[in-house]
């Protein structure tokens, strides 16, 4: 109810795809500024591992439980109101950071702790883009907009370039002006689907109700290896690969735009083949691509031609994995709760990405290899593959439609 039923897609609904898809690659960018500079903060600030992994990982965490509300209030009060909102305060941290937060470790999790606020974006879009397309569309809408989760790419290419030729506060200043450009851009132009859902419950009553679905959990399962194993790597590969292989920063923060822009392309089409084959059935593929590449990683393999085939085999299998994961969201989760819904499993996906760079670089740390690290992904994509093909893929055919 309140979403398309047919297969008419209502007018607009292109513009739209393409403004939220806009903004949640720009404030991804900003989420992931921190990420590119964290081997020349480890230096200049005199980082252990350990350090480096949690300057990286605690804007995930932050934007991961915060999507969790986020996303209620999404399904509230609309992507028109909350774009906007999202990228003006996500400016405040990105000129902390920009022009005051980089002398200390201290001042650095701070920043980092809200410019996480960039990454609840997405439990705004996935709702917003899900009310303007019909069921049998919707795989690929959500999954194109999923498609900006490539502002980390951005970031990657650009920051480390930007912060050598003109100075530290060049990209934060950068993403803060092209933050507030897009704000004001979606206030004017922005609009929320014809007739979409407007939950009436209060926020606690709905957050309740949306963990009694079974949809919530198991999508929240897949989510955080899928999703959660593209923002491990794409916040911990240049470290890994400066390590393990001796790369340059630069090198390093290049193969791992590489890594970000090959999971971007194939995330729409997880989605487009979810609406023409059910969900499970990529997921089950993606999630065997997953582990057959972190086994050969494992062994640490010479970087040409094995370990770039590991990683970007990974790369699409992540990204593929990402967009059967909310096209299944979108098949099933009752529509006025989508946002909801989106907001606990986009969690359990950042969630996923925060925890590995942490085992990463303890293991590390202690072993002086990465190797049991890798190991542990296979395992735990051989749960998630488990959990599809004997749970998921066994849902009865009749919960497709549930978001219609």
């Amino acid at each position: 109810m309140g979403t398309p039923s047919t297969s008419a897609t209502p007018r607009g609904a292109g513009l739209m795809l393409a403004l939220a898809t806009v903004g949640f690659a720009v404030n991804f960018w900003a989420w992931a500024l921190l990420s590119p500079l964290a081997t020349r903060f480890s230096t200049e600030l005199g980082l252990s591992s350990f350090q480096q992994a949690l300057l990286v990982a605690v804007p995930v965490v932050v934007g991961s439980v915060g999507r969790i509300p986020v996303g209620a209030l999404a399904d509230k009060f609309g992507g028109r109101i909350m774009f906007p909102l999202v990228s003006l305060v996500t400016i405040i941290p990105v000129l902390y950071l920009g022009l005051f937060g980089q002398d200390a470790l201290a001042s650095l999790l701070i920043g980092g702790f809200f410019l996480g606020i960039g990454g609840t974006v997405f439990a705004v879009g996935v709702p917003f883009v899900n009310a303007w397309y019909p069921p049998q569309r919707r795989g690929f809408a959500v999954g194109l907009f999923g498609a900006g989760m490539g502002g980390t790419a951005i970031s990657a290419l650009t920051t480390v370039r930007l912060v050598n030729a003109n100075g530290e506060a060049t990209p934060f200043v950068l993403t803060a002006v092209v933050l507030a450009v897009y704000a004001v851009v979606a206030w004017l132009v922005m609009r929320d689907a014809p007739n979409r859902p407007v939950p009436t419950a209060p926020l606690a009553q709905r957050l309740a109700a949306t963990l009694r679905l079974k949809i919530t959990w198991q999508a929240s399962a897949l989510y955080a290896v899928a999703f959660g194993g593209y923002v491990a790597f794409s916040v911990y590969l240049p470290a890994y690969l400066k390590t393990a292989y001796g790369l340059t920063q630069a090198d390093a923060a290049n193969r791992m735009a590489g890594f970000v822009v090959l999971a971007v392309i194939m995330r729409p089409v997880g989605g487009w083949l979810s609406d023409k084959i059910p969900p499970a059935k990529v997921l089950a593929a993606s999630l065997g691509v997953v582990i057959a590449g972190a086994i050969l990683q494992s062994f640490t393999p010479d970087l040409m031609p094995l370990g770039t085939i590991a990683f970007l085999a990974m790369a699409a299998a992540l990204g593929a994995g990402s967009g059967a994961t909310f096209a299944l969201v979108a098949q099933v989760a009752p529509a006025n709760q989508v946002g909801s819904v989106t907001g606990v499993v986009g969690a359990a996906g950042g969630l996923g990405g925060f925890i590995p760079p942490l085992v990463m670089g303890t293991i590390y740390g202690q072993f002086e290899s990465y190797a049991l690290g890798l190991a542990l992904l296979a395992v735990v994509a051989l749960a998630a593959l488990l959990l599809d093909l004997f749970s998921v893929a066994r849902r009865p055919a009749g919960n497709k439609v549930a978001a219609a």
